[in-house]
């Protein structure tokens, strides 16, 4: 299985149109209630209208090779973030952010360790 697409509720398309296309995503449909992005490496991320976003625990990771880069720019161009990109003890980079309509976003780099950390299961056990 390979995760392909994510959706979140939005309270307002174009608003959350502008962000998403400010953190690099390609634009690929658009109409007044929905929105889908083309993401770097083939995978897709939209937005749908909802009367009431109910942002909660889920996350959206964003990959990023130029992280530092990226982030830094976002800020000159006045995107907000929770938190500067950070070394984390699982071997990842993140920096955290939040759209406008309070869902939490991670720009990150995990590189290699993505996938393959030091700790992967090397010989996963088939279901029964």
């Amino acid at each position: 299985m390979n995760l392909n697409q994510v959706t979140v509720e939005v309270a307002d398309i174009p608003r959350a149109r502008a962000f998403y296309q400010r953190l690099g995503l390609e634009l690929i449909v658009s109409s007044d209630h929905y929105a889908r992005f083309l993401c770097p490496g083939g995978a897709t991320f939209s937005i749908h209208l909802a009367g009431t976003p109910a942002p909660g625990g889920t996350a959206v990771y964003f990959e990023c090779d130029d992280l530092d880069a990226r982030v830094a720019a976002l800020k000159a161009a006045g995107v907000v973030f929770d938190s500067d990109p950070v070394d984390q003890r699982w071997l990842w980079r993140e920096a955290w952010l939040r759209d406008p309509d309070g869902h939490r976003l991670c720009l990150y780099f995990a590189g290699a360790n993505r996938v393959n950390p030091p700790w992967r299961i090397r010989d996963p056990q088939p279901l029964p």
